[in-house]
């Protein structure tokens, strides 16, 4: 089923309005509680499609130059809005962009979430700026927000994000490809939450009792694991994805250090927990406490090198690209940086690049 026929379905079959979704945070929760189907849109891969390909220079990221061109050329027309969080300065301009540029006359919202560490004034302004989207969207709905409802979405939130958790930290017990893995993953992207949950449970509920996994662990770092022919290069080569870190899938995984509860109000609740997520640039600008998280994943996951996939000109990522030469350097762990744009196909350089990596991994092991 393609996302438009979903889409589709979930109208016909529960009366559900449908928002597109730039990257990286919003509160999905309040979407769920407010019964909006949550559709994400990374792009989508590929050459820029449409009359709005050229509307952005050639120095902007891809993912923003795809998206307003798809806008554009009426492919989101399935939807009936966009929400654009604040993950840096071009998505939040895509906001008006999209409208101005890229003629796209539906409802248009914006999530403006906080940079930085968790102080008392960054945990009042998160609180607000939930408060405010919630009302924009109850508008939009016709349909009030109650906070049982919104508990119990931030609870069925919360069992996805502990699925997805235990797969990835688990990785060497499931009985999967990278590509099986990360396309079950990324289908939480579109899915309503409780059918996803319920591809998670069956992928959790089949982990083999004793690794399975062979070839060379790796640690990857990125924003979004596209083109999918990464995987198969991957597996070709001799390794497997080991621990993740891109911004599309484990760091958006909430990992509380302390069970909340659902006692008091529920957007508070959302508030605090938006700040158990991992680190991410886009969030925050301590390289050195990520660097801190990144180690220990490495460390936990066994992986024997790293794989720093980038998309070109993302500036929140390339600001960390030199902290993370230095600290693995450091440690003497091997690091590969593959810099792309949104490419339909894996281009041939980076496949052979792939395959020398491993090969050096695997020379280093003695093997």
């Amino acid at each position: 089923m393609t996302r438009n026929e979903y889409i589709a379905r979930q109208r016909q079959a529960h009366g559900r309005l449908s928002l597109a979704v730039l990257p990286v945070h919003y509160p999905k929760e309040l979407l769920t509680a407010l019964d909006v189907l949550a559709v994400e849109l990374w792009g989508p891969p590929g050459p820029p499609r449409g009359d709005g390909a050229g509307r952005l220079q050639s120095y902007v990221c891809a993912l923003a130059r795809n998206a307003l061109a798809f806008l554009a050329a009426g492919k989101a027309e399935a939807v009936d809005g966009v929400l654009f969080p604040h993950t840096c300065d071009t998505i939040q301009g895509l906001a008006a962009l999209a409208r101005e540029l890229g003629g796209f006359g539906k409802a248009i919202f914006t999530f403006l979430h906080p940079k930085g560490p968790p102080r008392p004034s960054a945990r009042a302004y998160l609180e607000a700026e939930l408060r405010a989207l919630a009302g924009e969207l109850e508008r939009f709905t016709g349909r009030a927000l109650r906070p049982e409802r919104l508990r119990a979405a931030m609870r069925l939130h919360r069992e996805i994000d502990r699925r997805r958790a235990l797969l990835l930290d688990e990785r060497r017990r499931v009985a999967l490809s990278d590509s099986a893995l990360y396309e079950l993953l990324r289908r939480g992207e579109w899915l309503w939450p409780e059918d996803h949950l319920a591809e998670l449970r069956a992928a959790a509920g089949a982990l083999a009792p004793t690794p399975v996994q062979e070839g060379v662990p790796l640690l990857a770092t990125g924003y979004v694991p596209e083109p999918a022919g990464l995987f198969g290069a991957l597996e070709e080569a001799g390794a497997y994805l080991a621990a993740d870190d891109y911004a599309a899938v484990g760091r958006r995984l909430s990992r509380p250090r302390e069970d909340r509860g659902d006692e008091g109000d529920p957007l508070r609740l959302l508030a605090e927990a938006y700040f158990d997520a991992p680190p991410c640039p886009t969030r925050s600008a301590d390289s050195r406490g990520r660097m801190r998280y990144l180690e220990g994943l490495l460390e936990r996951s066994g992986s024997r090198g790293v794989l720093v996939h980038v998309q070109k000109f993302c500036e929140p990522e390339l600001f960390d690209l030199p902290a993370l030469r230095s600290t693995f350097a450091a440690r003497g762990v091997p690091l590969l940086v593959l810099e792309g744009e949104l490419e339909a196909k894996l281009p041939a350089p980076a496949v052979t690049r792939i395959e020398a990596f491993v090969e050096m991994l695997t020379a280093g092991r003695g093997a």
